[in-house]
């Protein structure tokens, strides 16, 4: 359990403060995370790690020469924003270009692949490489698929001294995707970790029983056995990981032995007794092991096994020396110089300057009303969206949904106290909403809100015909963005059919607010009836089965608050109402 802290939602933020000052030697703090303290005498390749907290060391324990040049950090187990991103890079960026590396989950992808898009646009080339080493995840059939685990830390590991080594941003790129290419891991869990605040973990197992095939989120197993003797894991771990050995290899394997953050490192040193002699009896000569915690979940009660397929490349920066906060080996060969200073923020964030008419300034009144019946509505079902979302996911929607909501409702009040209009009242909510909530749920909130406010513009007030041109946007961001359809099991379930069913009334000239009733109504039932679904998309989909019974935590949430926020958005003028 996790006793140490102040406020629960500050976690996160208090522990990378902390860690910054301890080691302030060797990083620093920026918006969005950490980067070296130094910089290199050199313009170089910026390798950037990232996701949510709760793994320390990874990901900004790993940062420093021979490394990483910076880590974006997302709250607990929750993918960090674009804004985030975007920010670490611009500070860790030397002058060579950069390259995010991160787990293979929903939300990161979205996040880093938007703050990329944004840097080669500003002519900062940035490039992006995905770790997929998780075997219980996914077939080899769907290889692409499969989740990062702590094989994030070797393909970390390479790609940070081939950029030290001076290679360019492709080559780094390459050797990046070459060593995930040969990195496998399989895991199991004894027992689930406990979020700061919460008074059980999020998941428990039978007693005498693990869950093998476990994800670094707080994810139980795929599926549940009995606990077996450290010679018989050590036999099935080898064994899994073997079997995806590739056709033609060198012989010569990095491997690590992982803890997941309760696991005593006694316990492990057992299990390498087994884990050691069986990889060398198939013919394998170990280079540097490592057994440790290196990516860790929290409290989690587990343990995985990684292998890297080395050649003669992937050895010389598997074996090469770094000196971070939490890893260090060999002895640097080079210098570095001391950094300068981080751009203000107002540097590349421009300042607001609204302009609207004294209608749709109104009109934002209410549009501020539904947020703040949102943020209150999702702050009353925290626990119960967490407890949905912990069957199979890491059980974080419920404070991820509650952090950006109050983000939203903050950057919203903000910008209507400055005279914004409605649709610049609902971007700022967005955009803060998608900053601050992390993950999947909350880049895909933030999206459909400035595209809800983009569609309705600051100079009018809306009548029906436009809301419903603003839902369809909302809805049009979203499914392009996250490219689910009906029946994956996620928000888009209670998405659509409230779309169709609030344009269908429209159009057939219903009043607003009984139109909108009406698609709450649909939207809340297809919510519920995602219960009999298995997720084909999201961190669900790899715990397919256990979801089978439960609603979808996001399909419920929409359907919720879009239930509770009509009356703020249909209170359109009768003078309104009536020019349609």
């Amino acid at each position: 359990m996790t006793r140490i802290f102040n406020d629960p939602a500050d976690f996160a933020d208090e522990a990378l403060a902390g860690f910054c000052d301890a080691h302030s030697d060797l990083v620093r703090q920026v918006e969005g995370g950490a980067v070296r303290r130094n910089r290199p005498a050199t313009p170089k390749v910026a390798v950037i790690t990232g996701g949510g907290s709760g793994h320390y060391p990874a990901f900004a324990g790993i940062i420093g020469p021979g490394f990483a040049d910076g880590a974006v950090v997302g709250n607990i187990f929750t993918s960090p924003s674009t804004q985030q991103a975007y920010s670490v890079a611009k500070a860790a960026n030397s002058g060579a270009g950069v390259v995010f590396t991160y787990g293979n989950y929903a939300g990161d992808v979205l996040n880093f692949g938007m703050a990329s898009e944004r840097l080669n646009a500003e002519g900062i080339r940035a490039e992006n490489v995905l770790v997929t080493d998780d075997i219980a995840s996914a077939s080899t059939d769907e290889i692409e698929k499969r989740r990062g685990i702590a094989g994030d830390f070797t393909v970390f590991k390479v790609m940070g001294a081939a950029a030290e080594a001076g290679k360019d941003l492709a080559e780094v790129v390459r050797v990046g995707r070459k060593a995930n290419g040969l990195t496998r891991t399989i895991g199991t869990a004894f027992g689930g970790c406990t979020f700061p605040g919460a008074d059980q973990p999020l998941f428990r197992l039978p007693e005498g029983h693990m869950g093998l095939g476990l994800g670094i989120h707080g994810e139980p197993g795929l599926f549940d056995t009995e606990l077996p003797s450290a010679v018989d894991l050590g036999t099935e771990l080898v064994r899994r990981v073997l079997e995806e050995a590739p056709a033609e290899h060198e012989g010569r394997l990095a491997v690590i032995l992982n803890g997941l953050g309760s696991t005593k490192h006694e316990e492990l040193f057992v299990l390498w007794r087994t884990v050691a002699p069986l990889l060398r009896e198939a013919g394998y000569t170990l280079v540097m092991p490592e057994v440790g915690e290196l990516v860790t979940s929290l409290d989690m009660a587990g343990v995985s096994l990684t292998v890297t397929w080395l050649d003669g490349e992937l050895e010389e920066y598997w074996t090469a020396p770094a000196l971070t906060p939490a890893y260090r080996r060999g002895t640097l060969g080079f210098e570095v110089t001391p950094a300068g200073e981080l751009e203000s923020d107002e540097a590349y964030i421009g300042a607001a300057d609204y302009s609207s008419t004294a209608e749709s300034h109104e009109y934002a009144a209410r549009c501020l009303a539904a947020l703040d019946t949102t943020a209150a509505l999702l702050r009353a079902s925290e626990a119960m969206l967490g407890d949905m979302d912990a069957i199979a996911g890491d059980g974080d929607h419920g404070r991820g949904m509650v952090r950006g909501s109050a983000a939203a409702l903050e950057a919203a009040s903000d910008a209507y106290s400055s005279g914004a209009g409605a649709g610049s009242v609902l971007i700022a909510g967005g955009d803060a909403w998608a900053d601050k909530a992390g993950g999947t749920s909350g880049v895909l909130w933030g999206a459909g809100l400035r595209a809800f406010g983009e569609r309705l513009g600051d100079a009018e007030t809306p009548t029906p015909d436009d809301l419903a041109s603003a839902v369809r946007a909302f809805a049009g961001r979203i499914t392009g963005l996250g490219k689910a359809e009906i029946g994956d099991k996620t928000m888009v379930d209670s998405l659509v059919p409230f779309a169709a069913a609030f344009t269908d009334a429209v159009a057939s000239r219903s009043p607003a607010e009984e139109a909108w009733a009406a698609a709450a109504a649909d939207a809340t039932a297809a919510a519920a009836a995602t219960a009999e679904l298995r997720p084909l998309k999201g961190r669900a989909r790899p715990l397919a089965e256990k979801s089978i019974g439960t609603p979808d935590p996001g399909a419920t949430s929409l359907a919720m608050v879009f239930a509770a926020v009509g009356p703020h958005l249909t209170a359109v003028p009768v003078t309104a109402a009536a020019s349609n």
